[in-house]
């Protein structure tokens, strides 16, 4: 009954809109106004140093419906009507997979069918004139409503670069559809599944080059229900991606097949259910019978909110430094070993003389009383290169006003080590960068881009990276010191964990560093802790995150959240995290699931340019008299 009212539905609203052809047009205009409105909006906002919460969610929304209006209508000029079915199906699978994600409301098993309606729409374009067109722009439709959903808050910290991001990421998301098209053709028998491979090979390229962004990678989605995914420390999150798509790709079988014959298939119904039920049960016995061996620190965590647009340029640091002290000595005891403060909390210090900075020396002082403690921080920083040492790297330089000398120096986000009772210190330097804000994305390729990323507030230069991943070291214990955007990267994470050595011993416990304001209090910053949880799954090690606003917590190794704290609020956090010196099998090994599939990958696109190659040629030579 449900059925034949929604297909009345659609059949009376297409009538209204074949009958009323004006209703397109306005409709296109009110949303471009209601963009419009909003977009100035956002800019008066910014000009009262307002944030803009979820405003780009609906700013985004109006001129993404914009644009598609106006495909439908010039679509229509060209009498090549746009299927308002499949614009559906297009919508159906960006709404399944949004919602399925963390952020709003989580429904992670909706992922499973997520690509269905896109699996269906492929099979009805089938051998269309122009079928590669037609699906990449409905299968755009759908990846771009699905990163808007998802991923609007990236647009907080600079619009024009948060949409850059969305665009771009969701044509990278056609192309493993386009892919499986082509193999279809001409491989049937392999193509169903080509699609997995596919689609997984294109999230571990989008982990390994200069525009990496893995935040959509579809074994995030689980990240809200660890309990359920504690095989992750085999498979890493490529294997909730594996999961997901293998559900995806033989449910939509049974579908086929109950359109066809009009009965379920018992065997595919079977093959599904085990499917969902085995991996879910593993994990949960998993999840009951994990037993962290108690090796414990006790650390203190800091979230001091200071909003970064602009309160955190207008507080002096000397007030920035009470607020740490204010809040650290609240809840520090003779018996804590790390203090924790976030990313870029203090800055620009030159890294040969970090304890002699003022904010330094001070915390120093006022901390004397707990000779043992070790702090570890997050600074900006900047190495200046000696008069006759080669500058390499992210070269900088600087040149006086007044004609005098300059010189050439690099710029680091990095993590250091201050031990109260010991002048040494450690640094680290973050070397996974956001790309545009931190990285200028292919530079020698594209050097004419830099007056753009520099309007798109990124930097040409960029920062300073160091090549391999290094544990912070003291007698207590040896900790990651992963800094911000690091955290989402499954395989660069274990970097830290893995011994990098003869000698050397990875971490046995991870900080967090981040700084999650840049996007308001919007889905962003918690999509972000979740993300955490599986990296200690995935390496079973426990993790304290300090965040300068929402959300800090301690993640045991099972990837349980405790302590969290909320948005926008100023707190102090202490806990009992615990030392694991085992490795796990997927820091051994990896993404062996991801690099497997870009093997398979590369032999099926081998296969399918030669098939199609040799079906042409066939053609053509049957064509000649």
């Amino acid at each position: 009954m449900i059925c034949r009212f929604f297909a009345k539905l659609r059949q009376i609203l297409i009538h209204q809109a074949v009958k009323h052809s004006k209703i397109i047009p306005i409709s296109s205009l009110l949303l471009l106004s209601l963009t419009v409105w909003l977009g100035i909006d956002m800019i008066s906002l910014g000009k009262e140093e307002s944030l803009w919460g979820h405003r780009p969610l609906f700013f985004l929304l109006g001129a993404w419906g914009t644009i598609v209006l106006w495909w439908v209508l010039a679509q229509s000029v060209r009498k090549k009507p746009v299927s308002w079915r499949r614009l559906g199906l297009a919508g159906l699978s960006a709404l399944l997979l949004s919602v399925g994600y963390p952020g709003f409301l989580p429904f992670p098993f909706l992922l499973f069918v997520g690509f269905i309606p896109l699996l269906i729409l492929e099979k009805e374009i089938g051998e269309e004139p122009d079928a590669r067109w037609s699906l990449f722009g409905y299968g755009y439709v759908a990846f771009v409503l699905w990163n808007i959903i998802t991923t609007y808050w990236v647009a907080n910290s600079a619009l024009l670069a948060g949409m850059f991001a969305i665009f771009v990421n969701s044509f990278l998301m056609t192309l493993p559809l386009l892919a499986y098209q082509a193999t279809k053709k001409v491989l049937p028998k392999w193509g169903d599944w080509a699609f997995a491979v596919y689609w997984i090979s294109y999230e571990l390229l989008h982990y390994h080059w200069d525009l990496a962004w893995p935040w959509l990678t579809l074994g995030n989605g689980f990240a809200a229900v660890p309990s359920l995914v504690q095989w992750y420390e085999y498979t890493g999150v490529f294997g909730g991606t594996a999961w997901a798509v293998a559900l995806n790709l033989l449910l939509w079988k049974g579908w086929e097949h109950y359109q066809t014959q009009k009965v379920i298939s018992r065997p595919i119904l079977y093959r599904a259910l085990a499917l969902i039920i085995l991996p879910i049960g593993v994990s949960l016995v998993m999840f009951y019978t994990y037993d962290e061996v108690e090796d414990a620190i006790e650390v203190v965590v800091i979230q001091p909110n200071y909003e970064p647009h602009y309160e955190k340029f207008s507080v002096s640091e000397r007030e920035q430094v009470q607020q740490f002290m204010n809040l650290a000595k609240d809840k520090l005891t003779p018996d804590t070993d790390y203090l924790v403060f976030p990313e870029t909390s203090f800055g620009l210090v030159e890294t040969s003389v970090i304890n002699n900075y003022p904010s330094i020396e001070r915390i120093r002082a006022e901390l004397v009383d707990y000779p043992e403690l070790k702090i570890i921080t997050g600074l900006n920083a900047y190495y200046k290169f000696k008069s006759g040492e080669k500058p390499v790297g992210a070269v900088r330089e600087y040149r006086p006003n007044n004609g005098g000398a300059g010189f050439s120096y690099e710029t680091y986000n990095l993590a250091a080590q201050l031990m109260i009772g010991v002048e040494d210190f450690q640094i680290y330097k973050k070397s996974k960068l956001v790309p545009g804000a931190e990285i200028f994305p292919f530079k020698n390729l594209l050097p004419f881009m830099e007056p753009l990323v520099e309007e798109l507030g990124g930097t040409t230069a960029g920062l300073g990276t160091q090549k391999k991943r290094s544990p912070m070291v003291s007698e207590t214990a040896r900790i990651a010191p992963v800094i911000c955007y690091e955290s989402v990267f499954g395989d660069y994470f274990t970097g830290y964990v893995r011994p990098q050595g003869q000698n050397e011993l990875g971490s046995n416990a991870a900080f967090i560093m981040t700084n999650d304001g840049w996007w308001d209090n919007t889905p962003g910053h918690r999509q972000h802790l979740y993300y955490a949880s599986l990296r200690a799954i995935e390496t079973r090690r426990s993790i304290a995150r300090s965040a300068n606003t929402g959300v800090s917590a301690f993640i045991d190794q099972r990837g349980i959240i405790s302590q969290a704290t909320q948005y926008d609020e100023a707190i102090a956090i202490r806990g009992i995290i615990n030392l694991n010196n085992q490795l796990t099998f997927y820091v051994k090994w990896g993404d062996l699931i991801a690099r497997i599939s870009l093997f398979l990958a590369g032999l099926l696109i081998m296969n399918t340019v030669a098939k199609t190659w040799m079906k042409r040629v066939s053609k053509e030579e049957a064509a000649t008299p």
